[in-house]
C-alpha cells in the first residue's frame, strides 16, 4: 500500500466507524482519538498488518487523513492512538532486541522513575539576515539542529524566529515480578511520552508504582563518548503511542450500568455480610472474626479533612500475631489478590528505605532523585507486610509516620520531600518465642515496639491450640482442597467482590446517626470508667482515644458494606464487638482481670507501673535512713509489708536499672543515680 492509498483507506474507516467518536472528542477539546486495533483489522487487514510493521508511516497517514474532515476547528497536531494490540506484539522488556526496532510493540511493566514534564522543540524557523528567507528545520534528533546554508549562499549565523514546542516526559518501566525467572534481576526500559500522554489527567496513570501497558515504537538512540563522537553501540527507547493502566485503585475501577444493577441487587440481600465474609478467603478454614475485620479493612472508613487542616485517616490497619502454620500468610496473599494495587512484602527482605523512599543518583537529570518504596507505591491500595517481627528496629520505625499521618517525609542529600502514602497496612508477625505461651501474657509476647503496635486498629492473636472437633473439620477441609483444588467456591466471585468494594468506596460516604454515636460513646465512657478506683485514683487506662477513632472507622466500613449512607446502631455494635474481642485477647491485665490499654501502647501495664512507683518511694525512704548504699533485702522486706512479691521487686529493680535510675555498686546493694 502506498501513502495515498493508506490515507484514503483511513478516511473511509473514520467516516464509517469513528465519525461520532471523533466529533465528540473534538467538542471536548481533545487533540487525540483512541482507536481499537481489532476494529481496524476487521475493516482492512492489510492496513492493520502494515501498521505493525511500519508504524511510523501508517500513523502519519492516519493523522494526515484527518485533514479531509470538515470540522469546526482545524485539526493541527491531532494524534491517533492505537489500543488493544494483538498478543503477537506483546514483548517482555528483557526480550526486546534489535529486530524489534521500528516495530509497534506492546510492553507491560511497573513505573519506577518518572522525569518532570518539559517542553521539547519539534520544529524551528530561521530567518536569513542576508535575504530575509525563512527556513524551517524539523528537529527529529536529540541535538538542536540549525540550517547549514540558505538559497542565497549564506552559511551560518541564522536568526531563530519561531519554534514549536510539545510537552515531553521520560519514564522508566521495570519488568513485572510475575515474568521474572529464578535469579534474574528485573530489566528496565525507558519510554518517551509526548503531548496528550503527559496531560495532567494522563499524568496520574504513569505515577511511580503503577502497573501500565505501553503501546509504542521501539527506537534506537545514538550514544556519544565524552569527546562528542558517536559510538557503535546504541541505546533503546520506546516512543509511546498509547498508555493504559492495568492496576487501578478502588477509586479508578470502571463499573458499567449492568454491574451497577447487580451490585445494588446484591446489597439488598439479607445475608450479604455473611456471604461477603465467606468470599474473602474461602479456602482458609475458620477465622470468621479475622475475615470480618479484613472485609471492613478493604471497605475502609471515611477520610475527613477538617477546616483547621487536620486530616483523620479512614484506613484501618490490622496486625495478625500468631503461631507458625496458622494460615496468616495465606490470609495476606489472598487479601493482596482481592485488593487492587496490593503490595506483598516480607520481613528480612525489607529495609526502611525500601518501605518508605530512598534518594538515588539520577543519571538523566544529573542530580538526586526520589525512588518510592513499597508503602508509597501502594498508596490508595493495601500493603501486606509478612514476618514483621523479623524486620530490624530501625526499619519498623520508618513506618510510624506512614501508619498514622499517612505521609512519608524525607530529608536526604538536597532532597526535602513529603510523599503521600494513603496505604492500608495488613501485617503479620510471630510471637517472641516462635509460639504463644498459653499461660503467659499475650502483650508481652509480641516482639514489636509498643508505639508501632498502638497504631494498629485491630490486633488479632492467631493461636493454634489442639481441639479434637475443630482439628477433624480442618483436616477434612485441607485434604478435600488437595483432592479437588476447584471444589471450594466462594459465595460471591472475586471479581464481583472487588467491583462491589470499589462501588462502595466510590459512591458511599456514610455519616454517623445519633443512635450509633450514642452507642459508641456509651461503650467508650463505660470502658474508661473502669479505670477509676473508688478513691478517685487511676488504676488502669482501659481504652484510649485512638480506639475511639478505630470504633468510628470500623462502624463506617460496616455501613459501606450495605451501601448505606448512614451508620446505624447495628454497625456501631459490630465495630464494638470487634474492638472488644481484640482488647480481650491482647489488652487484658491478668493480675486484675481488667482491660488495660497500656499493655499494648507502652508495654508496661498500670499495675506494673504502680509497683515500680511504690518501689521507687521505698528506695527514697530508705536512702534517708541508711544512706546512699541500700541493701536489696531491706527493700524486699518493706515491699512485703505492702503486699508486693519478691519476684515483682526484682523485676522492678531490673527495669529501673535498665532505665538508668539505679545502679549496683556491689552485689546485693543498690544506689540511686
Amino acid at each position: 500500500m502506498d501513502a495515498v492509498e493508506q490515507i484514503n483507506t483511513f478516511q473511509e474507516f473514520f467516516e464509517k466507524e469513528y465519525k461520532a467518536k471523533l466529533l465528540s472528542s473534538v467538542q471536548k477539546g481533545d487533540k487525540f482519538l483512541n482507536i481499537s486495533f481489532s476494529d481496524l483489522s476487521k475493516f482492512s487487514p492489510e492496513l492493520a498488518s502494515e501498521l505493525l510493521e511500519r508504524p511510523e508511516e501508517v500513523i502519519k497517514a492516519a493523522e494526515m487523513s484527518m485533514d479531509s474532515f470538515d470540522l469546526p476547528i482545524k485539526l493541527s497536531n491531532f494524534r491517533i492512538r492505537f489500543k488493544d494490540l494483538p498478543d503477537s506484539q506483546r514483548v517482555l522488556i528483557k526480550d526486546i532486541r534489535s529486530v524489534h526496532i521500528g516495530n509497534l510493540l506492546l510492553v507491560e511493566g511497573i513505573v519506577r522513575q518518572k522525569s518532570d514534564v518539559r517542553p521539547q522543540v519539534t520544529s524551528a524557523k530561521f530567518e536569513c539576515p542576508s535575504c530575509g528567507n525563512i527556513i524551517s528545520v524539523l528537529q527529529l534528533e536529540s541535538l538542536f539542529k540549525e540550517p547549514s546554508r540558505c538559497g542565497c549562499g549564506r552559511k551560518g549565523k541564522f536568526k531563530l524566529v519561531d519554534k514549536e514546542l510539545v510537552d515531553a516526559q521520560r519514564i522508566v518501566l521495570e519488568e513485572v515480578p510475575e515474568s521474572l525467572e529464578g535469579g534474574a534481576q528485573p530489566k528496565r526500559m525507558a519510554c518517551f511520552l509526548k503531548e496528550d500522554l503527559v496531560s495532567p489527567l494522563s499524568d496520574r496513570k504513569t505515577n511511580p508504582g503503577n502497573k501500565i501497558v505501553v503501546n509504542g515504537i521501539a527506537k534506537e538512540i545514538p550514544l556519544t563518548n565524552p569527546a562528542g563522537t558517536k559510538l557503535t553501540r546504541f541505546d533503546l527507547i520506546i516512543e509511546a503511542n498509547y498508555v493504559e493502566p492495568i492496576e487501578e485503585t478502588f477509586h479508578e475501577i470502571k463499573i458499567n450500568k449492568k454491574e451497577e444493577k447487580k451490585i445494588e441487587k446484591l446489597s439488598e440481600d439479607p445475608k450479604l455480610f455473611t456471604k461477603m465474609v465467606g468470599s474473602i478467603a474461602p479456602s482458609i478454614f475458620g477465622y470468621d472474626k479475622i475475615k470480618e475485620a479484613l472485609l471492613l479493612q478493604l471497605m475502609a472508613g471515611v477520610r475527613k479533612t477538617r477546616d483547621d487542616g487536620v486530616i483523620t485517616r479512614g484506613d484501618i490497619h490490622i496486625l495478625l500475631v500468631g503461631d507458625p502454620g496458622s494460615g496468616k500468610s495465606q490470609l495476606l496473599k489472598r487479601t493482596n489478590i482481592v485488593a487492587p494495587k496490593g503490595r506483598y512484602i516480607s520481613g528480612k527482605g525489607v529495609s526502611g528505605a525500601g518501605l518508605t523512599a530512598t534518594v538515588v543518583k539520577d543519571e538523566f537529570l544529573r542530580g538526586w532523585a526520589l525512588e518510592a518504596g513499597a508503602l508509597v507505591l501502594a498508596s490508595d491500595g493495601i500493603a501486606c507486610i509478612d514476618e514483621m517481627d523479623k524486620m530490624s528496629k530501625e526499619d519498623t520505625s520508618a513506618m510510624h509516620e506512614a501508619l498514622e499521618q499517612q505521609t512519608i517525609s524525607i530529608s536526604k542529600a538536597n532532597v526535602q520531600a513529603t510523599l503521600v502514602a494513603r496505604t492500608t497496612v495488613l501485617a503479620a508477625a510471630n510471637p517472641k518465642l516462635g509460639r504463644f505461651d498459653s499461660y503467659g501474657i499475650l502483650a508481652e509476647q509480641i516482639a514489636l515496639p509498643p508505639a508501632l503496635i498502638n497504631r494498629f486498629d485491630l490486633i488479632f492473636p492467631v493461636k493454634d491450640l489442639p481441639n479434637k472437633k475443630r482439628d477433624a473439620k480442618l483436616a477434612t477441609h485441607i485434604l478435600e482442597l488437595h483432592r479437588n483444588p476447584k471444589e471450594i467456591t466462594a459465595p460471591i466471585e472475586t471479581e464481583m467482590v472487588r467491583k462491589y468494594i470499589a462501588y462502595a468506596k466510590q459512591k458511599v460516604n456514610p455519616v454517623l446517626t445519633d443512635a450509633a454515636l450514642e452507642e459508641i460513646k456509651e461503650y467508650y465512657v463505660k470502658m474508661r470508667s473502669q479505670g477509676i478506683s473508688e478513691d478517685g485514683g487511676i488504676k488502669a487506662i482501659p481504652i484510649s482515644a485512638r480506639q475511639l477513632e478505630a470504633l468510628v472507622r470500623l462502624a463506617e466500613a460496616s455501613a459501606r458494606t450495605r451501601l448505606s449512607k448512614k451508620v446505624t446502631k447495628k454497625d456501631a455494635q459490630r465495630s464494638i464487638s470487634l474492638i472488644h474481642y481484640c482488647l480481650q485477647q491482647v489488652g487484658m491485665d491478668v493480675e486484675t482481670g481488667e482491660f488495660d490499654i497500656d499493655r499494648i501502647s507502652t508495654g508496661v501495664s498500670a499495675t506494673q507501673r504502680n509497683k515500680i512507683v511504690t518501689i521507687k518511694e521505698i528506695i527514697i525512704e530508705l536512702e534517708n535512713k541508711v544512706g546512699k548504699i541500700i541493701p536489696i533485702e531491706e527493700v524486699v522486706n518493706i515491699a512485703k509489708e505492702k503486699k508486693i512479691e519478691e519476684a515483682d521487686v526484682d523485676e522492678a529493680i531490673e527495669k529501673l536499672k535498665r532505665g538508668g535510675d539505679l545502679f549496683e555498686p556491689r552485689r546485693g546493694f543498690i544506689s540511686r543515680i
